[in-house]
């Protein structure tokens, strides 16, 4: 199941990078300006937002290698439709199918991964959300290879393929079964105890798009460098997740919700220096923040999934929603200070929202059942 995973993530990380990796073609072919480019992006987000909310309750009630195959066929399909005789409105409607599509198959494994791991799920969970980095690292250069031999479509359509490998090969794999117990009216509903999760995820995916949006005119109009380190300082951030990610797994301690904490807090101090400091090398800040808040999402995920044994899909759907939304709202509200204070000025306040998830996660002590400690009878995971 693992490695299935793996293959999974890797071909999301590649889709979320694809848009901007292919941006150059898209604005020559279909002539978009800046405003239309940023509705593809919305499109995007907003499938996702779907595919993760919608998969959950789905996850929890029904065969979980069927809804796989189908989120994984329906994105791969979608990707090999987009081509050169595409009109804006056909490629926006596409591109929020793709999102439909890997934001199922994201919630779905990783429920998964809780269901089978327990209290043990945050290390596997770590491992597979590093092949999302993998993939977003080498989407520009894969999509600029494409680009110097082939219309700028095939490097949607190779995604598309991989999908498509990806959904042939689950065939195979035997998913954990959905649980004979019902969720209790408080999994149902779910209570306060999600909401730490919810804004974690808000928070954190947030900045996630918006270093990735503005690096560029952060390094052109912000530093004065060239449009190219900031072009580098994207890959040195995806990379720095990618150590964030798996440096935490050699510590012998476990990852819980003060690993959350930690890296709020040392999020918001590499961004504050960095800025402060007008630190040129550029490149080196995007990676150590990455290093440092590399472990938050795979992690929140598995905690807010914990809290809720009965109804796990539905519980990593919800919190990984919350992060689309942020992945919405941040982005426009951080680009909305740049033209009023300055793109270095409108860098600076992500740190405010890396502080926020330092508060979620002392919030995730406070609210939630101590899932660190949860007896391995009481996990699916021990029953699986």
């Amino acid at each position: 199941m693992l490695p299935l995973g793996f293959a999974s993530f890797f071909c999301f990380g590649l889709v979320l990078v694809l848009l901007g990796a292919s941006q150059a073609g898209l604005e020559r072919d279909l002539g978009l300006d800046l405003t239309q480019t940023g509705m593809l992006a919305a499109m995007l987000a907003f499938g996702l937002l779907v595919g993760v909310v919608g998969a959950g309750p789905l996850f929890d009630r029904f065969s979980r290698r069927p809804l796989f195959v189908a989120a994984a066929s329906l994105a791969g399909l979608a990707l090999l439709a987009i081509g050169p005789s595409s009109t804006f409105g056909e490629t926006c409607a596409l591109v929020a199918l793709v999102g439909i599509g890997t934001g199922a198959y994201d919630t779905l494994f990783n429920a998964s991964i809780v269901e089978r791991f327990g209290e043990r799920s945050a290390r596997p969970m770590s491992i597979l959300h590093s092949a999302t980095t993998v993939g977003a690292v080498l989407c520009p250069l894969l999509a600029a290879l494409v680009a110097t031999r082939w219309h700028w479509t095939r490097g949607f359509h190779a995604v598309g393929i991989a999908h498509l490998l990806v959904a042939a090969a689950a065939l195979g794999v035997d998913f954990p079964k959905p649980r004979p117990t019902r969720p209790t009216a408080g999994e149902r509903f779910f209570s306060i105890r999600l909401l730490p999760f919810a804004f974690i995820a808000f928070a954190y995916v947030g900045i996630e798009g918006s270093l990735t949006v503005f690096a560029v005119p952060y390094a052109d109009d912000g530093l004065g460098l060239s449009a190219a380190r900031g072009q580098a300082a994207i890959s040195a951030f995806w990379f720095g997740l990618l150590v964030g990610r798996l440096g935490p797994l050699l510590l012998p301690t476990p990852l819980d919700r003060r690993a959350l904490v930690a890296a709020g807090a040392a999020g918001a101090l590499a961004i504050a220096a960095g800025v402060g400091f007008d630190l040129r090398e550029i490149e080196w800040l995007f990676a150590v923040f990455g290093m440092t808040t590399g472990c938050v999402y795979p992690v929140m995920i598995a905690l807010a999934a914990q809290q809720f044994p009965n109804a796990r899909g539905s519980a990593a759907g919800l919190t990984a929603g919350a992060g689309a939304i942020g992945g919405f709202a941040i982005p426009w509200s951080t680009g909305a200070i740049g033209d009023g204070f300055g793109i270095a000025a409108a860098i600076a306040t992500l740190s405010l929202w890396c502080v926020a998830i330092s508060i979620g996660g002392f919030g995730a002590g406070r609210l939630g059942a101590p899932v660190e400690r949860m007896r391995p009878g009481a996990d699916a995971g021990s029953r699986a």
